[in-house]
């Protein structure tokens, strides 16, 4: 057996936006799983239990901690979305060329960036 690699490894590829978009994809969509279920199981639960309950989640939700948290589980929603459109117009086939996937893939974090402070925007402004 050959003393190398059978397929190409990290000293071969050159970093690039494609790979962070993939990455990411894979951690949002873990992300969200971990945190963002049992942070709406507590969110239904205290809807269901009553306005003591609920006012202490708004607490915790409202606080800084939990802002950071809702920050970051509204941007993991919007990356993860924007980078499963991008992942399926690469499922038709198209967008495989190399300019064209990397315009893609920063795209898609720079409108996920776009939809999470727009999103934001519209929640204070209510």
């Amino acid at each position: 057996m050959a003393d190398r690699p059978l397929s190409p490894h990290l000293q071969i590829w050159k970093w690039g936006p494609h790979m962070l978009v993939s990455i990411l994809h894979r951690v949002t969509g873990d992300g969200m799983a971990l945190v963002g279920l049992p942070v709406m199981l507590w969110w239904l639960g205290s809807l269901a239990s009553g306005p003591e309950a609920y006012a202490a989640f708004q607490g915790h939700a409202m606080s800084w901690y939990g802002l950071i948290v809702m920050f970051g589980l509204s941007w993991a929603f919007f990356n993860h979305l924007c980078s499963g459109l991008r992942h399926f117009v690469l499922d038709m086939g198209a967008g495989f060329e190399l300019n064209s996937n990397r315009n893609w893939s920063v795209g898609s974090i720079a409108c996920a960036l776009i939809l999470t402070v727009a999103f934001w925007a519209a929640m204070i402004a209510l």
